[in-house]
């Protein structure tokens, strides 16, 4: 997949296209509806399927730094997910004052017409762009007629009988939700992180961790819960993970820690994908260590359950683990996000 940063970096080369327009933040069940509509057109017209999407997000831009949105995804999370579904090609623009003051008459002649020469447009049914939004499907559709592309617009999808959105799916993961978050996205919400070192705590009180920086600013998810960790060397392997600023030791930063149930190897350096798949409480302060340690047993005891009640079973204390980086992982790209893939 090619990432295109910027209108500045489009090239000749990139006009006749099928596109679409938005956040996909989470590529969810919504989000795929989309992405089947334009790999049928991109079928019949034998073009490629580009996304168009922006960063920050929009709402984050308008909420300023000091009120930011859960997102649900970061930019290189959101990009693998895109390749996963075969899209050729994304457009990230950086959503400034400029993108936001830009009329929606100019967005489309000049980024989708001239630079881009879009041939089909899907777009969802509440997408809006332009200045203070007066871009809708009717104002596509009439700039369609003129200059020669097509538009469809994309339905919802619902789920018992509510819109699927990125929205709907932060609030089911705030409430801990994670059955409903799994169904809307199609998948187990998942964080992804390079495990790095910690202060190393876990391991006084018995219970090794896995820290992993989270490079977000809001994390949808917090507290505790039972989840599934794996990388290209690690089958997916059960742990307790929580997700906090661990006020029992005065944690001052966001942090995922995952301790996984009867481990034995080296996960540092490694690049993991995190599935969250049961809620078990809040992040909570304790007075002590000790009263730490007894909870976490605790914890660990109803991950087990769940995990036996479900089918997922334990694995034998691990081998020796390959090396960090001796095989390529789905989930990771390497530093600087831009693989040769994904920017050339």
């Amino acid at each position: 997949m090619e990432l295109i940063r910027g209108q500045h970096n489009l090239r000749p080369r990139h006009r006749g296209c099928v596109a679409t327009i938005g956040n996909f933040d989470g590529v969810h069940l919504g989000h795929r509806l989309i992405l089947d509509q334009l790999a049928d057109q991109a079928a019949q017209l034998r073009l490629p399927r580009l996304v168009i999407t922006f960063e920050p997000q929009p709402q984050e831009f308008f909420a300023g730094p000091n009120a930011p949105p859960a997102r649900l995804m970061r930019l290189r999370e959101k990009l693998l997910a895109l390749e996963d579904l075969g899209i050729e090609r994304v457009l990230c623009l950086e959503f400034d004052h400029r993108l936001a003051a830009m009329p929606a008459e100019a967005f489309i002649d000049d980024l989708l017409v001239e630079r881009l020469g879009v041939r089909h447009l899907v777009i969802g049914d509440d997408f809006r762009f332009g200045h203070r939004r007066a871009g809708n499907f009717d104002l596509l559709v009439e700039a369609g007629q003129r200059h020669g592309f097509t538009v469809a617009d994309s339905h919802s999808h619902s789920l018992d009988g509510e819109r699927v959105s990125s929205t709907r799916i932060r609030q089911a993961l705030a409430r801990g939700d994670l059955e409903l978050a799994a169904r809307l996205l199609g998948r187990p919400y998942d964080l992804c992180g390079r495990v790095a070192h910690g202060d190393r705590r876990g391991r006084t009180i018995g219970f090794p961790t896995a820290n992993i920086h989270l490079h977000r600013r809001v994390t949808p998810v917090s507290g505790v819960h039972a989840v599934l960790v794996g990388d290209p060397a690690l089958p997916p392997w059960p742990g307790i993970a929580n997700v906090g600023r661990r006020p029992t030791v005065a944690g001052e930063r966001e942090r995922l820690e995952v301790h996984l149930l009867d481990f034995q190897g080296d996960l540092y350096g490694r690049h993991v994908k995190v599935d969250f798949l049961h809620y078990l409480r809040p992040e909570q302060r304790f007075e002590s260590l000790t009263a730490l340690q007894a909870q976490i047993r605790r914890d660990e005891q109803a991950a087990r359950v769940y995990f036996a009640e479900r089918g997922i079973p334990l694995p034998p204390p691990s081998a020796p683990l390959p090396p960090p980086g001796a095989g390529s992982s789905p989930h990771a790209l390497p530093k600087g996000e831009e693989r040769s893939r994904i920017g050339s």
